[in-house]
């Protein structure tokens, strides 16, 4: 198992097919899926399409999703980390080739400041050692936390758009701006 990060408080690694019953619980929460289309999970069959498609972007695209442990409980807390979009079915804001910058975390991790946390280690990862030149990220209009987030970790907003029929915010920060807020 391959860990790419390592924060303070987490573990970002190689998501695994025993990661099923934390999925499950992260995936199948309906707060979890408030803004994410009200569509949560209800079997774990489901759930290991997930983790083997997550699996399956190491492979081909070199980057997909981490799985975010806290090392305090070793607990499975949710995911974080980078996911390279490419084709006609993964576009979103008119983009069809971006890298994206995104977390899920079950609902008794939230609040802790584990989405900052893991997020400004996932955009050090994605700059300086994978050497990607943008990061993007995006979040419906109503979820204030998330928006939050993406703010509070460098990401510039960049326009409002419409997916589903439902109104989100696009951010992006590129490795040159990046640079200089590390500087």
């Amino acid at each position: 198992m391959k860990i790419f990060i390592e924060t303070d408080r987490l573990i970002l690694r190689e998501m695994v097919p025993t990661d099923v019953d934390g999925m499950f619980e992260l995936d199948s929460d309906p707060l979890v899926h408030k803004y994410l289309g009200n569509n949560p999970v209800t079997s774990k069959e489901q759930v290991m399409k997930y983790i083997n498609f997550i699996r399956e972007q190491y492979e081909k695209r070199g980057i997909g999703r981490f799985a975010a442990i806290e090392k305090a409980s070793g607990d499975f807390i949710g995911w974080s980390g980078i996911k390279l979009n490419t084709g006609e079915k993964e576009t979103l804001n008119g983009n069809d080739h971006f890298y994206d910058i995104g977390y899920r975390f079950i609902p008794r991790y939230w609040g802790k400041g584990y989405a900052t946390e893991s997020s400004i280690a996932t955009l050090k990862y994605g700059f300086e050692e994978l050497g990607i030149e943008t990061m993007c990220g995006a979040a419906e209009v109503e979820n204030i936390a998330s928006n939050k987030v993406l703010q509070k970790i460098g990401l510039k907003f960049i326009n409002e758009f419409t997916y589903d029929d439902i109104k989100c915010y696009w951010y992006e920060l590129n490795r040159e701006d990046y640079g200089k807020t590390m500087s």
